[in-house]
């Protein structure tokens, strides 16, 4: 006889985890819209209230999804910039972080989709937390140029969300067909170039 819920287990071991993991996969396959906590529970092998414990519904469940998201990101990029380290130039070390963004961004396509759209979503303050850690490093590195004189002055946040939004255009454009992922690098670098050869303080006025 095929198992009924009554007997599948309520605990698991670790059963958030497992959810979140999932979770992920089937937003990876079958998009956020088709995601429920019922059919998490049947594929992981417990009980349909179980998940209840970790996620007290669905909207519960996607914010801890994208809040692991952005902790998983901001720890990528700040390992991509830590691998030049702090005597490199800041083409390099932006270069770095853009790059590191847009593989995260195509390699995870929904789930990124799901981050952004979740980040600024009324009452979904931790996943707004770790957002803000995560994009904060590119703050870091803005105001790095301008005490080194690399950079012109001004609001290190919008000029940070200048390069933002160029990366993020280009992801998006590879991430729904309109260009060859194959030129994702190539354009990264050319975002990143024409950026600082227009925010320079080295570039003379006119």
């Amino acid at each position: 006889m095929p198992e009924t819920s009554e007997h599948r287990p309520y605990h698991h071991g670790n059963l958030r985890t497992e959810l979140l993991d999932a979770a992920e996969r089937s937003l990876r396959e079958h998009g956020v819209d088709q995601l429920s906590l019922r059919d998490l529970a049947r594929e992981i092998g417990v009980s349909h209230t179980a998940p209840r414990r970790h996620f007290a519904d669905r909207r519960a469940l996607l914010d801890s999804l994208a809040e692991s998201g952005f902790v998983r990101l901001g720890a990528r990029l700040r390992a991509a910039v830590d691998e030049i380290g702090d005597e490199g130039c800041l083409h390099d070390r932006l270069h770095a972080f853009a790059s590191a963004y847009a593989r995260f961004a195509t390699e995870n396509a929904a789930l990124t989709r799901l981050m952004n759209s979740s980040k600024h979503r009324p009452g979904a303050r931790t996943v707004a937390v770790a957002a803000a850690a995560a994009f904060g490093q590119i703050r870091e590195l803005i105001e790095e140029g301008q005490e080194r004189g690399e950079l012109k002055e001004g609001d290190p946040e919008d000029i940070g969300l200048v390069i933002y939004a160029a990366v993020q255009g280009i992801t998006g454009m590879v991430n729904d067909g309109i260009i060859e992922s194959e030129r994702l690098e190539a354009l990264v670098d050319t975002a990143v170039t024409q950026f600082l050869q227009g925010a320079s303080s080295r570039v003379e006025e006119r």
